[in-house]
Formats: C-alpha cells, sequence, structure tokens
C-alpha cells in the first residue's frame, strides 16, 4: 500500500498531482497540508497534526466528509510530517510520497529532509520537477527518468563508500564521495534507468526532470 501525505510546504506543480495519485492510495494531510487537498478538491482519508494550520472551514468540511482526524497537542516533540509518517508507516505503507514539504522555512525543509533517514520504508519527497529520497549503504537503488535529468548524490552523516554508478554521464565503480564535497552534484542521466549501488553510508538522492 502506498501513502501519499501532504504536507504544509509550498506546493510546487500542482496541475501535476492528480496523475500522480493512484486510486488505492493512503491519502494523510499533516494539518496545513489539508488546505493544499482543498484547494485541489482531494478529501485526504486522514488529517493528523494540532491543528495550528488548517483552516477552519477546511477542518469544518473534511469533517463532514467523514475525513479521519487525528488531534495531537500543540506542545510536541515532533513536527506534523513526522506524525504523519509515523502513522502511515503504522497503517502498513511501503512506500510514502511526500508533497509539500520545503519551502517557507529552511529550518522545517532541512529536518524534514532529515526525516528520510528516520524510517525504513522507502520515502520520496516530490517537489515539482525534483524529487528526494535516501539510498542506505549496503543495497542497490534505481533511479527512473529520462536521459538529460540531471542526478546529484549528497553523502549524509559521514562519506559514502563502495559507490557505483551506471547510466549516468559521470560513472563511477567502487569509489568515495566525501561527506561536506560537491563532487556528486550534477551528473545526468544518459539511460532511462540508471543503477546507484552503495556500500556504506547514506546518500541523498535528488532527480531534477528537465
Amino acid at each position: 500500500m502506498r501513502a501519499l501525505i501532504f504536507a504544509n510546504g509550498m506546493l510546487d506543480g500542482q496541475e501535476k498531482i492528480p496523475e500522480l495519485i493512484r486510486p488505492d492510495d493512503l491519502i494523510i494531510a499533516a494539518d496545513g497540508g489539508a488546505n493544499h487537498c482543498d484547494a485541489l478538491g482531494i478529501t485526504p482519508d486522514i488529517l493528523i497534526g494540532d491543528m495550528d494550520s488548517v483552516r477552519a472551514d477546511v477542518l469544518k468540511r473534511l469533517r463532514a466528509a467523514g475525513t479521519e482526524i487525528v488531534v495531537h497537542p500543540a506542545r510536541k516533540d515532533q513536527t506534523d510530517l513526522e506524525l504523519a509518517l509515523g502513522l502511515a508507516c503504522e497503517r502498513g505503507a511501503s512506500e510514502v510520497i511526500v508533497l509539500a514539504a520545503l519551502g517557507h522555512r529552511w529550518d522545517m525543509s532541512l529536518a524534514n529532509i532529515s526525516l528520510l533517514s528516520a524510517f525504513e520504508v522507502p520515502i520520496s519527497f516530490v517537489d515539482g520537477p525534483q524529487e528526494i529520497t535516501l539510498i542506505r549503504g549496503g543495497r542497490q537503488a534505481e533511479c527512473h527518468g529520462k536521459p538529460g535529468d540531471i542526478l546529484s548524490l549528497i553523502p549524509v552523516g559521514g562519506d559514502a563508500l563502495g559507490v557505483t554508478l551506471e547510466g549516468l554521464e559521470y560513472p563511477l565503480e567502487n569509489d568515495v564521495l566525501r561527506f561536506g564535497a560537491t563532487r556528486g552534484i550534477s551528473n545526468v542521466l544518459r539511460e532511462k534507468i540508471v543503477a546507484v549501488c552503495l556500500r556504506q553510508g547514506m546518500l541523498l538522492c535528488v532527480r531534477i526532470r528537465q
């Protein structure tokens, strides 16, 4: 089961979002993310948060529509997005796509990106033409796109060891991407499917559609 979460950041590429939604997706609004859903004519299955950002009229409509509403206190240790991700995992999601997780505030954007490492389920942040995922050591990932798309790989938490890249303009073979260096930025897809292998460490993978 796939979960689609609307956060409360900037929502880019609204016109493409209806194409992204599958009929059997679990749609979760993280507090003010419900305002994005309302603007798009989408009724989320679940609304979660402390309800400080969702508009009163939107909240009223969702109650009337039968949306499950999970209220948390304002004084809490997790952001609304972290709560939404945890709920998606509890409900059995095997994949999560997050929309509107970036923009407005750098602290929130950076904290949201760090959540990619907090859950074992694959999570993708989609922001218009850009998609951010996390690749963990000991795994091989496939990145799907079109030739000419940009692919950037950014080490987090330390050096990324044993990096092998296939199907890209600049391939690597069992190489190292150093934490705090920019060597992995702005690679280019040469194939529709490219392979990224990582022996140890973590890589933020950012694909930008051209």
